[in-house]
């Protein structure tokens, strides 16, 4: 998570009443955020929703319809953009390099670009799993090899600005759990990260804050807690009950409204308001209630996406 002492700093990124158009399609209709030096910033939304435009406005690759974009303080279209982009890695979502190279004269082809030492392009391997396949060809690498490859190059030259454009797609799982140790590691150095992922469940833990965009406008903005907080959705209480006490169970929340209650033998399942939440969780821990296990499930990140209007969301 990021640090408190970055909370006063000027923004990373800065985007102000943002719109993009393409002829009569509104791409973007006034998008507006900030994103913290040193915070991991997550931005979702279903397909079409304007997240391949926004990530190019903040790239500086396209020149919005109106508003502005800075980065560090600088515009993206100005005098000054080209040495800012030096400090900024990106990975696209199709990493596409050429394949009768190693991964290694691939990253040290990159580092060419970028004006970074060569000799920091082993260690980079190293650090993404792929030193064992530096010096095979790349036209060998699996999906997730040159998925590895790809984060290689958005770290070269140690970037303070990260964009990662659905950054896990062909890892496994340990690929997934290496990926982000890394990523907190580089957050922890002092590097700021943006971020796009349809695997919800995935970056709901993992981001500091959110934006989900809807048809290129700005449909939730904040951390996880506050986004819960506006869409008020219900907590799901899932109990083991010794036998015989649904009855017992039944009778100890009945005072209270509007609970969806369930019960299939030993298994019950609660829905209530998050006001609600405490007290019925007193009430089930009771000893005459024969709860013997208790696990509460808050609305995740897919529910909030949906409940906000969202859709083709992959589940997990």
């Amino acid at each position: 998570m990021r640090n408190a002492e970055n909370t006063n700093k000027p923004a990373a990124v800065e985007v102000a009443g943002v719109s993009k158009w393409y002829g009569e399609v509104h791409a973007l209709d006034d998008v507006s955020l900030a994103v913290a030096p040193g915070e991991m910033f997550g931005l979702i939304g279903p397909n079409g929703a304007g997240k391949s435009t926004l990530f190019k406005l903040m790239l500086g690759l396209a020149e919005p319809s109106a508003g502005a974009v800075r980065v560090h303080g600088v515009p993206t279209g100005g005098a000054d953009a080209r040495a800012v982009r030096r400090r900024i890695g990106y990975l696209p979502e199709s990493f596409v390099t050429y394949d009768n190279l190693s991964g290694l004269e691939v990253l040290q082809l990159f580092a060419d670009l970028k004006r970074v030492p060569r000799s920091t392009c082993a260690a980079l391997l190293a650090r993404v799993g792929l030193d064992q396949a530096g010096g095979r060809r790349v036209r060998g690498y699996s999906k997730g090899m040159r998925q590895r490859l790809g984060f290689a190059q958005a770290l070269l030259g140690q970037p303070d600005l990260i964009f990662l454009d659905e950054p896990t797609n062909g890892l496994d799982p340990q690929g997934i759990h290496d990926f982000y140790q890394i990523l907190r590691q580089v957050q922890g150095e002092g590097a700021t990260i943006i971020i796009t992922s349809h695997i919800l469940a995935e970056i709901q833990e993992r981001v500091d804050r959110l934006l989900m965009l809807r048809n290129g406008r700005v449909a939730a903005q904040g951390t996880l807690a506050q986004l819960r907080a506006r869409q008020v959705l219900p907590s799901h209480i899932e109990l083991t009950l010794a036998p015989g006490h649904e009855a017992a169970l039944r009778a100890a929340l009945a005072p209270l409204d509007g609970l969806r209650i369930s019960v299939a033998g030993s298994a019950a399942r609660v829905a209530c308001l998050p006001a609600q939440k405490v007290e019925v969780l007193r009430r089930l821990l009771a000893p005459d209630c024969g709860a013997r296990d208790v696990v509460v499930h808050e609305p995740s990140l897919e529910d909030l996406f949906l409940g906000y209007g969202g859709r083709h969301v992959q589940p997990h």
